[in-house]
């Protein structure tokens, strides 16, 4: 067995009794498998070996004999969450594909799982920020490796998630640094030390690079549309947009001309294969909305067969490569009202943490955090209008993510100012030795002054 392998085993097996003791850890661990996905780097047994699922088993067995507070938020967020979640159930019962559909659900669910164990457990400031450190920090390992990768390639090479993974492809892992890039900014702010910052601004510029890297058109454009929402919304922006200035030059120069050549087809994609694919799935997905636009074709809907029915171009087979029309095909009309709801309600409730911590200082990180929860919301709209990835399990960690910190807000103005403590009444004792202490003390001042 490869060293890696054997690391990668004594890492998670060695992490269980902990998760027992304390659940939270787990969300930790398993935030970890899932972004970082560590045993697709090994070679062995680690590469297919289902570490997910065991820590999963653990850490509901810790949450179900644990004595901590565990209390489901239920928000309008929740709320929205939930009946989504439902109609995605009753979708798959009547879905074209059943075995595909079967096989998308129990992924699904899975993502839901783990978010609802978050919400249970992650609920005070201290495992919020220890759970964004782990989503970030095992994301940019892949953005730093990737900027790194794109650097010495000369950018001739696109980047690609680890094998096997949910971010494998390109698009996927495109997608999944712009969302992390805004997390990073956030750990930047919080950070005490100047090394720590320094180093997240560099992980921050060569995650950059590594979106460039990936040579994905649809990463492209969401990496605009963040970038300018994360200096309007940083603090410090004119430092931000000064440096941003400076380095989009650079990086525009640096990439090769095999780059150039495939991100002008953004604007010419009427001449673009890859492009003219996208649209006929987007029309496929929409017709089958409209024949079915309660409940869509359910999960596994984009097949070669039923392209066949409802495609304009029947040849031309492709996923949907856009998280609305992905929706709109899978869940129908009804599924995508839920979509954007959970997505509007989610950046709403953002809104409210913004406003009301601004005042308190103790409140601050909040509002740092969930603003830049914003930035990496908006990237993931941008992009996904051109990436099939709306049932991406960090999204929801996301949404999770603003829950938890609004929690933490309403609870800490919902405590009671502290009272202070009265002053003892003045006895005549008091006032006694009181004029002694002044008139000793102007007796003093006369003398210095006449000094």
């Amino acid at each position: 067995m490869a060293i890696r392998d054997v690391l990668i085993f004594a890492a998670v097996f060695g992490s269980l009794p902990f998760i027992l003791w304390r659940p939270w850890f787990g969300v930790l661990v398993w935030s970890w498998l899932a972004y970082m996905n560590p045993h697709r780097l090994g070679w062995g047994p680690a590469f297919d070996f289902r570490f997910s699922v065991i820590v999963a088993l653990v850490l509901v067995v810790a949450i179900l004999i644990s004595r901590e507070r565990k209390r489901m938020l239920w928000t309008p967020v929740t709320y929205v969450w939930l009946a989504f979640f439902i109609w995605t159930f009753i979708t798959t019962q009547f879905a074209y594909d059943e075995i595909g559909a079967a096989d998308e659900w129990s992924r699904w669910w899975k993502v839901n799982l783990a978010s609802v164990l978050t919400l249970l457990v992650m609920y005070e400031r201290r495992r919020i920020h220890l759970l964004v450190s782990v989503i970030a920090g095992s994301l940019a390992f892949y953005g730093v490796k990737g900027g790194f990768f794109t650097v010495i390639s000369g950018g001739g090479y696109r980047v690609y998630g680890p094998p096997g993974s949910f971010i494998e492809d390109n698009n996927a892992m495109g997608l999944a640094l712009i969302l992390v890039v805004p997390l990073l900014r956030y750990l930047q702010l919080e950070a005490k030390d100047r090394w720590v910052r320094w180093s997240l601004a560099g992980g921050m510029v060569l995650t950059v690079i590594a979106i460039l890297g990936t040579q994905s058109r649809g990463a492209l454009v969401g990496l605009v549309a963040m970038g300018l929402f994360l200096v309007w919304k940083s603090q410090g922006r004119w430092k931000m947009l000064f440096a941003a200035l400076l380095l989009m030059p650079v990086l525009w120069v640096f990439m090769p001309s095999s780059w150039h050549a495939r991100m002008s087809t953004i604007s010419s994609y009427e001449q673009d294969s890859s492009a003219l694919g996208r649209i006929n799935a987007w029309w496929f997905a929409f017709n089958i909305a409209k024949e079915r636009p309660l409940i869509g074709g359910g999960f596994a809907t984009f097949t070669e067969e039923l392209f066949q029915r409802y495609a304009p171009n029947p040849e031309d087979v492709h996923d949907a490569h856009s998280i609305y029309f992905e929706v709109l095909g899978e869940q129908g009309f009804v599924g995508l009202v839920l979509f954007l709801l959970l997505g509007l309600f989610t950046f709403q409730s953002a809104q409210w943490v913004i406003k009301n911590a601004r005042g308190p200082p103790e409140l601050r990180w909040a509002g740092n955090l969930v603003a830049m929860v914003q930035v990496s919301l908006i990237g993931y709209a941008v992009s996904g209008a051109f990436l099939g990835l709306a049932y991406f399990d960090l999204v929801y960690h996301l949404i999770v993510i603003v829950v938890l910190t609004r929690s933490c807000v309403e609870q800490a103005l919902r405590a009671p100012a502290p009272t202070p403590t009265p002053m003892p009444a003045p006895t005549p004792a008091t006032h006694a030795v009181g004029r002694r202490s002044v008139a000793r003390a102007g007796r003093l001042g006369s003398r210095g002054t006449t000094s």
